[in-house]
């Protein structure tokens, strides 16, 4: 393993593999920031590249390099205009968002740079150090621990609820998850609620429900309200960039938890840094106190840390199962796959060994990766921020363009136009009538996934004998009983001291 990882800090710090980790940043996170354009589809664009490349490590690395400087690139858009185009980087938008619109763009990219920086350098470090070992532990997952682990990731909606907005989450996450039923079907090979349109026999495209429930009712709600973005601070003049002292020790063991929990998650095939970013916010919402829980969806830079930390963990942890076992845990590290085949590489439990030099290059590269991306991004902030004191007649024109696009690039039909147009108007009615707009996205994105899993468990076991006869399942859900009586719980402790200190004489 020493002989290995010395051949790996060799190869990684080659002139030819720095310029690769340097392009592939660059490439991904400006590419990243463009809504609708994300990781799986930059690097589809860039495997012909990398084939041309012929040195695997370094095709390898560029190929790194796009996939987690997209990650990091997508929460500016995110950030900026609410149009959050990767799903991994939805969460970002919660806090991240409301913070741009109270003036502070400049500080909320600044806590997502470091916070992404410190989670892909962690995840890196986690790595080098337990890949192996992981391996072996992520084929303990089967579909019953998936189906788990998703019951686990929708139980957190109450985080994305506001106070006594609970009911209307879980409204909203179940309709996320009848949409997420539209389409032909895993399992069975039959479309389902399709209206008899060929068109939405794929599905409705994830690009497009996130656009129509963030970015499109941001738009019209600048039409609706010319002076919104006078009184939500957006002068034109960007300052406080800097991270207050106090506003460190807050987000610091944020940082280190939502690192080490997104790599876990992200070392798990089919979870990934879309997973990890919602848990990752859900859980420091919960643990969080009752003060700094009502911040939470108004700014919150613990709210911003969180799914920033997690997300860029979890992209790297994503390499494990990929290297390690040839299994890919995300569409982007299918993709991934395809380019290693292509270059002749066979990832597995051999990798290795027979080439140290291509599997301990990745990895050192991912830590060399963060910090170029760093390094290039914090002295820009200024420079990217100031997209929000663009006036608001070219503003309104520009968010509608990158929407469209994004929505029309992501399934490449003209249904979807018309789909995101429905959905912004409905998702702006809700807004208005004070219903949380993530639940519905969450049910969506994991509703296929806890489907098809718990068909599959139902056809191995014969019925949900499942739940209690696989112990990691059974500890998941009760996991997700705990999230879900927990707010609960803490609400109605709140009430009891309330009446206690209201009886109390003085």
């Amino acid at each position: 393993m020493i002989e290995g990882l010395l051949i790996g800090l060799s190869t990684a710090f080659s002139l030819t593999n720095i310029l690769m980790v340097i392009g592939g940043c660059l490439i991904g996170t400006f590419i990243g920031m463009l809504p609708g354009l994300g990781p799986m589809s930059i690097i589809a664009i860039m495997i012909p590249v990398a084939i041309t490349i012929g040195d695997p490590s370094a095709a390898l690395i560029l190929l790194a390099g796009v996939y987690y400087g997209a990650i990091f690139g997508g929460s500016t858009s995110s950030i900026l205009i609410n149009a959050p185009g990767v799903a991994s980087t939805v969460a970002s938008s919660f806090d991240g968002y409301p913070m741009a619109r109270d003036g502070k763009a400049g500080k909320a990219l600044t806590i997502a740079a470091i916070a992404s920086f410190a989670g892909g350098t962690i995840g890196a470090l986690l790595l080098m150090v337990f890949a192996p070992m992981l391996a072996s532990v992520a084929l303990l997952f089967h579909s019953a621990e998936y189906f788990a682990l998703m019951v686990v990731g929708l139980s957190a909606i109450a985080a994305f609820a506001g106070t006594g907005n609970v009911a209307k989450a879980m409204l909203m996450t179940i309709v996320g998850l009848m949409l997420a039923t539209v389409g032909t079907s895993a399992l069975f090979n039959a479309p389902r609620f399709t209206a008899g349109m060929m068109e939405l026999q794929s599905g409705i495209g994830f690009i497009t429900l996130a656009m129509a429930m963030f970015a499109l009712p941001e738009a019209i709600y600048l039409v609706l309200d010319p002076a919104r973005s006078k009184r939500s601070g957006d002068s034109g003049k960007i300052t406080n960039l800097r991270i207050s002292r106090e506003e460190g020790r807050q987000i610091a063991p944020v940082i280190g938890r939502q690192s080490v929990q997104g790599f876990f998650i992200g070392v798990l095939p089919g979870a990934g840094a879309t997973i990890a970013s919602f848990l990752g916010y859900a859980v420091e919402r919960n643990i969080a106190s009752a003060e700094e829980q009502k911040m939470f969806g108004k700014g919150s830079v613990k709210g911003l840390a969180a799914p920033e930390s997690a997300n860029n963990a979890a992209s790297t942890g994503s390499f494990v199962p990929l290297l390690t076992l040839g299994i890919p845990g995300s569409g982007t590290t299918a993709i991934l796959l395809g380019a290693l085949l292509a270059l002749n590489v066979t990832p597995g439990p051999r990798l290795m060994v027979d080439s140290p030099e291509i599997f301990w290059s990745v990895i050192i590269s991912m830590y060399l990766g963060n910090l170029v991306l760093l390094i290039l991004n914090l002295p820009l902030i200024p420079y990217i921020a100031k997209i929000l004191a663009v006036p608001r007649t070219f503003l309104i024109p520009f968010i509608l363009f990158f929407t469209l696009m994004g929505a029309y690039i992501g399934q490449n039909n003209s249904t979807e136009l018309l789909l995101l147009v429905a959905f912004g108007v409905m998702a702006t009615i809700l807004k208005f009538a004070d219903f949380p707009l993530p639940p519905l996205l969450i049910g969506f994105i994991l509703g296929g996934m806890l489907e098809d899993n718990f068909a599959r468990s139902m056809q191995l076991y014969d019925g949900v004998s499942f739940m209690w006869e696989r112990p990691m399942t059974m500890v998941l859900l009760i996991v997700a009983a705990i999230l879900v009586v927990l707010p609960g719980l803490r609400t109605w402790r709140a009430r009891a001291s309330q009446r206690r200190g209201v009886s109390t004489p003085d």
